[in-house]
């Protein structure tokens, strides 16, 4: 069975090298390529002004090229992965697989060039006759010690980064991991004992790097085949390895490791054994980095040291040490400021930025992509996972700020809050676009009262309201549920501390609550007992009379449930007083833009009068982004080809528009694909209202709407916000079931804004 599932398991890896095409990574264009006058500027005549003024001025090149944004993986094939020296060719997946790293995580452009070429004086000038097309290199799998020549050579004859990923990559992460035990640990770099097993590049690189962190050279005691590395010893020694020489006679593993607290193998299986890990010191840290079998397995170290912290290079044990932490993001903050090389504070500034992020709570974005494991900074949580999409914001910007610092960046950030929320916006899709919904949410302090308390979504978004806004949430649950539930995410918030809490099983406002329903249903068949029961059971009914009564200021119920059934609760306390919920209005963040759609939830076949009043909402919340609305009345009908039902009611929606002489730009009725393509829109329909594609479509029936919102999202890669329930003053919201932590706090942002901003 075991040898079945390892051959299902090599294929499977084989055919997704080899489906649906060879590989992994095609060229794309970037610019239009449809007719004739984009080809004459692509290539002959108009490129030659793009060749021009790079060469007036060499710097353009990142202007008018891809330079600025294009690494180079470079190996020779001689030190792949565990494999060894395997040859240019049979690297090629490798590198093809670090590239696709460097575009998933950083969008970071990538060719990997193999060379056939063994002599590192050769190699190094083979790649530094690269320079013209790219912005960085990263240099991979060069056996150790020519790694150290060819980085050399490079890194003084280059002026852009070059950067060898198996020494510095690897020490960055070590360094970072390393800070983060030593905390749990309670010691501190300059006083513990450091004994390593190899003494190849990235042994070395972290020996190194940990020496830069505090650790004294005399503590650092390093092994590797032939036993310690001693001063004049002759054996495979290099003079990487001499900087670290200890005494003048010979000794091994198990003769130096007594009393270390730090235990770095970078080397083969089995090196260190259960017996060695009992002579370290108390509370021992180990970090058996092997791949892919450890030095030794953590089982092995916890059966002779419960309390041991350790970390190894695979992802099924907890603290595995990838690369994938730094070198994305690492280079992404070299490129944005034009480093002219990665320096020593650069790489300190990305263990800061990584250690630091581990210590922060953990973001929900990575606790969905790692479901079932622990990630509460602790022994078993060091370092942050390598899908917490908060990576590139914290650890690029320390990276390009520190270059900045240091005077290696040749184009300066002048704004660097700016440039952190562009990071930011390039993994949570939806910060640029809400950045104004938040900012008119800090002008005041809203309290915004979820009616799922004790859903681990609404935990993870009530966080982050208290670590990035102004407005309190107030959660309804069970107080112990949800402390258990914040305890078990790793989240620091606790009921009663940090957030209101309603609790409906037992809570002093309860009399009063089932008593004001009661007050407003009486006459709609609720009883005294009815009234009891609902407010004992019904957290969206808990949540829409905390608001009526003023307990709270706004409510968001949905996720659980169907939309209608919450939406009914709504109705009965808060539809009142000139407020009635009149369409449900989505946003949905696309590659090229937003896109808004209504009315998919609210009325099932809206009347004239009402879809007047969802295309006028529609525009006012448009504008709450910072986007001039241009709407589109859609239809199975193209400006009165057919006398549909639905046409007709969007006909007569323009008129009362029209009649209203609203302030923005409408059109209809017409079918979606005339609202979003102007080109054929114009030739339907030539002197349309508006110009250029629609951004709000809002359909006839709900079900047109709700089945283009889904497809959207997909099948389209849109993110949605909301929905947004318009006509309730910003007093209530119901999301969807599949809303996602951020989509929680996107909506608790705009609950939170003050009603004089809602307009």
């Amino acid at each position: 069975m075991d040898e079945a599932r390892q051959e299902n398991t090599r294929q499977a890896a084989l055919d997704y090298h080899e489906f649906p095409k060879p590989g992994k990574l095609e060229i794309r264009a970037t610019k239009p390529m449809a007719n004739g006058r984009d080809l004459a500027r692509a290539y002959s005549p108009g490129v030659a002004e793009a060749c021009l003024e790079i060469k007036a001025d060499p710097a353009t090149a990142s202007r008018y090229t891809a330079r600025g944004n294009l690494v180079a993986v470079v190996t020779n094939g001689t030190a792949v992965l565990g494999l060894g020296d395997i040859g240019p060719a049979a690297a090629k997946p490798v590198m093809e697989g670090k590239a696709v790293l460097f575009k998933k995580f950083a969008d970071i452009d990538c060719f990997d060039i193999e060379l056939n070429e063994t002599d590192p004086e050769r190699l190094a000038r083979i790649v530094c006759a690269l320079e013209p097309t790219f912005g960085a290199i990263n240099l991979e799998d060069i056996k150790a010690p020519d790694c150290f020549i060819v980085e050399r050579i490079c890194r003084e004859r280059m002026n852009i980064p070059v950067f060898h990923d198996d020494q510095h990559g690897t020490a960055i992460v070590v360094g970072a991991a390393a800070t983060n035990a030593l905390h749990v640990a309670g010691k501190s770099f300059d006083r513990i004992k450091v004994v390593s097993t190899g003494g190849g590049a990235a042994g070395i690189a972290c020996l190194e790097m940990l020496v830069k962190l505090g650790v004294r050279r005399e503590n650092v005691w390093l092994c590797d085949l032939d036993g310690l590395v001693y001063h004049g010893r002759a054996a495979a020694m290099t003079p990487q390895k001499a900087a670290f020489a200890q005494g003048t006679v010979p000794a091994t593993l198990d003769e130096v490791i007594g009393g270390a607290d730090l235990f770095l193998g970078l080397s083969g299986p089995g090196v260190l054994t259960p017996a060695m890990v009992a002579k370290m010191a108390a509370r021992p840290i180990v970090f058996a980095l092997a791949n892919p079998t450890p030095e030794i397995l953590p089982d092995q170290v916890r059966a002779v040291a419960p309390d041991a912290i350790i970390a190894t290079g695979r992802s099924d044990f907890p603290n595995q040490v990838n690369n994938v932490l730094c070198f994305p993001f690492i280079f992404r903050g070299a490129l944005d400021v034009g480093a002219t090389t990665i320096n020593k504070e650069m790489e300190l500034a990305c263990i800061e930025g990584i250690a630091a992020l581990a210590r922060a709570t953990t973001s929900a974005e990575a606790a969905a992509a790692y479901r079932g494991e622990t990630l509460t900074f602790g022994p078993d949580y060091l370092i942050p996972k390598p899908f917490d999409p908060r990576l590139i914001g914290t650890v690029a910007s320390a990276v390009a700020r520190t270059a900045m610092e240091t005077g290696v960046a040749t184009h300066p950030i002048a704004d660097m809050e700016a440039y952190r929320q562009r990071l930011d916006g390039s993994v949570f899709r939806s910060a640029l676009l809400m950045r104004p919904v938040f900012e008119a949410a800090r002008t005041a302090t809203r309290k915004i009262i979820f009616a799922e308390g004790e859903d681990e979504r609404v935990l993870r978004a009530a966080n982050a309201m208290l670590e990035e806004m102004t407005d309190r949430p107030i959660l309804i649950g069970r107080p112990e549920v949800i402390e258990r539930r914040c305890e078990r995410a790793g989240l620091p918030i606790r009921p009663g501390r940090d957030f209101e809490n309603v609790t409906p099983e037992n809570d002093p406002r309860y009399r009063d609550y089932w008593g004001s329903y009661h007050e407003l249903m009486a006459r709609r068949g609720v009883t005294p007992d009815i009234a009891r029961a609902i407010l004992r059971t019904n957290t969206t009914a808990i949540a829409a009379i905390a608001v009526h009564r003023g307990d709270a200021d706004s409510m968001i119920c949905g996720t659980f449930g169907q939309y209608l059934w919450h939406l009914n609760y709504i109705r009965q306390v808060l539809a009142r007083n000139g407020l009635s919920p009149h369409g449900a209005l989505s946003l949905m963040i696309q590659e090229d833009g937003p896109l808004f759609v209504a009315d998919t939830h609210v009325n099932a076949a809206p009347t004239p009068e009402q879809i007047a009043t969802t295309v006028i909402g529609a525009a006012r919340h448009a504008r709450r982004f910072g986007i001039t609305p241009r709407v589109a009345l859609c239809s199975q009908s193209n400006f009165g080809s057919m006398g549909s039902d639905s046409g007709q009611r969007m006909r007569a929606a323009m008129e009362i528009l029209d009649a209203r002489e609203v302030d923005f730009d409408f059109e209809g009725e017409m079918a979606t694909d005339a609202a979003l393509d102007p080109d054929l829109r114009a030739r339907m329909f030539p002197g349309s209202r508006f110009q250029g594609a629609a951004n709000i479509l809002v359909y006839a029936y709900a079900d047109a709407a709700n089945a283009a919102r889904n497809m959207l999202k997909m099948r389209a890669g849109g993110l949605e916000v909301g929905p947004i329930l318009m006509g309730m003053g910003n007093r209530a919201h119901i999301v969807t079931p599949s809303i996602t932590p951020r989509g929680l706090l996107n909506v608790s942002a705009i609950a939170g804004t003050p009603v004089s901003h809602y307009g």
